[in-house]
């Protein structure tokens, strides 16, 4: 059986974001001196490196060319360190909750059986790196776990309007439900803000530094949405991560590798953003993810443009224009 159009955007996919993370994960490892975590980010370069022989052989066999993505041309080596050891560690913890999401996407998509036996093995390692560095981070005492509740006497129904109400005080007080979202929310939104603050000390043109610090500011603008809406119900937010950030101005990354992670960040935040709507059921939740879903797009139309100017922006593979082909006979 051939490849279908998802198959082949799965793998395209795949292979852009994998080599995007892989030279991140690559220059971490030359920083990091815990070797508790230095073995886990070595152990992540070479899955990903068995993954990424994979999606080649796919890509060739059905004769598509192999995306240009990230490379050692990326990566900088010899700079001075811009993240702290557990910094990175949560950093790795973030990208494999981004990653379980990706391939059980591909995975969803997917008919053919080597394939879907492909994605079966990259979800079972994304699980057992995600078992890892949470065990790790536990372990270290920087596992942020989420708010906790306590039981009430019996389960109940809805009754009132004010379930709903999440204006002026009148409505009821957070479900688990959604903070499930929020949480996960919270956490994405302070990775991309601290991302931001360290992209932004080495990037090394003007425009890219001036848009990092547009992407600063948005993702701070979320954290403080979501924040407010917890401790209005004297709940916990997760700490964040900018003092993680050295004052290093040594860029360890191309521009293009930077910019593009940003993107990839807001691009992704889009999914949790939208399953937090679709779980809300306060009106000010509802309020909160539709401002922050139509910010994310006006970044996002930045970042786009920023990239195709560059030439940065990688064209995935197209639907063939039947307009075109007929002009030429």
């Amino acid at each position: 059986m051939k490849l279908t159009s998802s198959e082949i955007g799965t793998l395209w996919g795949e292979y852009v974001n994998g080599t995007m993370t892989d030279v991140v994960n690559k220059y971490m490892v030359s920083i990091i001196e815990d070797e508790q975590i230095k073995a886990i980010f070595e152990e992540a370069i070479q899955t990903f490196h068995k993954q990424k022989q994979q999606i080649v052989a796919f890509l060739e066999n059905e004769e598509f060319p192999i995306p240009i993505g990230f490379t050692e041309s990326d990566l900088f080596k010899g700079k001075q360190r811009l993240f702290t050891d557990i910094f990175c560690l949560n950093y790795l913890h973030i990208m494999t909750l981004h990653g379980l999401l990706g391939h059980s996407t591909s995975l969803a998509v997917s008919v053919r059986k080597d394939l879907r036996d492909f994605y079966d093995a990259c979800d079972n390692d994304a699980k057992r790196m995600y078992h890892q560095t949470v065990e790790l981070l536990l372990e270290k005492g920087n596992f942020q776990r989420d708010p906790f509740f306590y039981p009430a006497k019996n389960p109940e129904y809805i009754s009132t309007q004010d379930f709903i109400d999440g204006f002026f005080g009148k409505g009821r007080k957070l479900a688990a439900t959604e903070i499930i979202s929020i949480s996960l929310n919270l956490k994405k939104s302070i990775m991309a803000k601290t991302l931001s603050i360290a992209f932004s000390q080495v990037a090394q043109t003007k425009e890219v530094r001036k848009f990092l610090i547009d992407s600063e500011k948005t993702a701070d603008q979320q954290i403080k949405t979501f924040a407010k809406i917890m401790q209005a119900d004297n709940l916990p937010v997760p700490k964040s991560w900018e003092t993680e950030v050295t004052t290093s101005t040594d860029s360890p990354f191309s521009d293009k590798l930077m910019l593009y992670h940003m993107g990839f960040l807001y691009q992704a935040a889009q999914n949790y953003h939208g399953a937090g709507l679709a779980s809300a059921m306060r009106t000010d939740l509802v309020t909160a993810y539709e401002s922050t879903i139509l910010k994310n797009i006006m970044i996002t139309k930045k970042w786009f443009t920023l990239m195709v100017e560059n030439k940065w922006l990688e064209q995935p593979p197209l639907a063939p224009n039947r307009n075109e082909l007929a002009k030429e006979i």
